[in-house]
């Protein structure tokens, strides 16, 4: 592509099956992003990052790539169109996040948003590593190695990249011009909430799997939390504080009026609405799951995967060292023989 095309970057954690609120939250945009053609477009799976809480089972995170890169695929993102790469496949990632570490103050991470979300929701409060504290350095890192323009985030995300622009920022005035700042690019995201009605999320096992078979949804809806006001069939009903009633809102807007009324007066209960959400969910993810099979399950379908993973390595490669390449003659990391 030409210079003058702006650079986006972005990166899905390897800490489990992806499951439909990091589809709805950031991956259902990278697609839409990639589709605009308007960018540069490296998405990655960031394996590195899932060892800042998944130390002690790094195996869990090496041993699902190939299916998450397959779901990568099947929701639409197109090699051809994107680079899409497993991150520690490029080591300039790590070379990056050492040179930034140099440089990046102990009190930005310390007081940096990501970081505390993440020992909260982990419940690391007495186990902070090394690693998880320097999260936003490996951050900051992901995007500027490959000298990315944008970032595509919702509004609650700005904190957290507005330390990737301090570090670059920083790095640049000590070292000159190198990196770009890194701007937001805004995107819609809509909060759906875990089964549970909390933030959802894998460590709370609260989640719906982006290619959940019929039984896993059925199972999953039957678990999810509605009106707990509600205790009879013919007990009105209160939809506003009904999580289940929170997915129509987001998977199914033109239905709302309707379930709401049928709540509000009896006239279905949270069976038959629990029914309705699992039909609603599977109709919504079976394209997702058939395509993977795809992927999964025939030669063909392996062959791409791989073929998409060595032609995404190449191409972050490429651009990794250049970026690499550019730092260590400004430091003057390159011994160049002098002849007599």
């Amino acid at each position: 592509m030409s210079n003058s095309v702006k650079r986006i970057v972005s990166g899905a954690r390897t800490t489990g099956r992806l499951h439909i609120g990091n589809y709805l939250g950031s991956l259902k945009n990278w697609v839409q992003i990639q589709n605009e053609n308007k960018y540069e477009c490296f998405w990655f799976l960031a394996n590195y990052h899932a060892l800042t809480t998944d130390y002690e089972t790094p195996q869990k995170a090496g041993d699902q790539l190939i299916e998450l890169y397959a779901d990568l695929l099947s929701i639409g993102l197109d090699p051809a169109k994107s680079t899409i790469f497993i991150q520690s496949d490029i080591p300039g990632h790590a070379e990056l996040f050492l040179i930034f570490s140099m440089i990046t103050p102990i009190g930005w991470v310390e007081r940096n948003p990501t970081v505390k979300e993440m020992i909260r929701d982990y419940d690391l409060k007495s186990n902070v590593t090394h690693g998880l504290l320097g999260y936003p350095i490996l951050q900051a890192a992901d995007i500027a190695l490959y000298k990315g323009d944008f970032v595509p985030v919702g509004k609650d995300q700005l904190p957290h990249l507005e330390i990737s622009r301090e570090i670059v920022r920083r790095f640049n005035n000590l070292y000159g011009d190198i990196f770009p700042e890194p701007q937001e690019k805004l995107t819609e995201v809509p909060l759906l909430k875990g089964l549970d009605g909390k933030k959802m999320s894998k460590s709370l096992q609260n989640t719906i799997f982006l290619t959940a078979s019929e039984k896993e949804i059925e199972s999953a809806v039957k678990s999810a939390v509605t009106d707990p006001g509600r205790v009879y069939r013919t007990d009105p009903g209160n939809p506003e504080i009904c999580n289940v009633f929170s997915y129509y809102q987001i998977l199914d807007p033109g239905s709302i009026e309707e379930i709401r009324q049928d709540c509000k007066t009896a006239s279905i209960g949270c069976s038959q609405c629990k029914k309705r959400m699992m039909k609603l969910l599977n109709d919504f993810i079976s394209p997702i799951r058939e395509k993977k099979d795809e992927f999964m399950n025939t030669v063909e379908g392996k062959a791409m995967i791989f073929d998409s993973i060595e032609k995404g390595r190449k191409k972050a490669q490429t651009v990794a060292n250049q970026t690499i390449q550019e730092i260590k003659e400004i430091f003057h990391f390159e011994v160049k023989h002098v002849e007599n």
